[in-house]
């Protein structure tokens, strides 16, 4: 017998199937680059990575462009070592998404993050924030970690970062 978190996995293996597909994603396409939402949209994969749902948990929905990081091109003169506007940035896209979120939520850690859509233009993703002064998460013995640990994103130590820099 099969628990409702297996069927939500087996149903996110192919999201274009989906009912749902389409009009969530012209909704999401309206919204803020990035928008705090009150559950997770993939609620399996959002526990696996360690979600709860009590309070000093955010989800945070992340939209970055898709295509590669350009640099504006020069305007004048001949600078032939500059004519490239490709940008090798060596992060990955999920990584990106996390530093952007906790730049926005300064009062908050990330905890980890999960794709969830994409289309041709954008990649969304939603980011874990765990708030480290809140007393639910300091009592909590499997969390109570984060509460000393400050700018994991942007320090290279969350599972997306570890990742790209090929640590894991």
């Amino acid at each position: 017998m099969k628990s409702v978190y297996q069927h939500i996995r087996q149903a996110w293996k192919k999201p274009r199937e989906l009912e749902a597909w389409k009009g969530r994603l012209v909704k999401w396409r309206r919204e803020d680059a990035i928008t705090t939402i009150e559950k997770p949209t993939r609620l399996d994969r959002a526990h696996e990575l360690g979600y709860k749902a009590k309070k000093g948990f955010t989800i945070v929905r992340v939209r970055l462009m898709r295509g590669g990081r350009k640099r504006p091109r020069h305007k004048k003169g001949r600078k032939q070592k500059r004519q490239t506007i490709k940008k090798q940035l060596l992060m990955n896209y999920r990584w990106v998404a996390e530093q952007r979120a906790e730049r926005r939520f300064s009062n908050m850690s990330v905890l980890n993050s999960y794709w969830v859509a994409q289309d041709g233009e954008y990649y969304w993703f939603e980011v874990i924030l765990v708030d480290r002064s809140r007393p639910e998460i300091a009592k909590d013995r499997k969390l109570n970690w984060i509460c000393n640990v400050k700018g994991r994103a942007m320090r290279g130590l969350t599972s997306a970062a570890k990742k790209s820099r090929g640590l894991r």
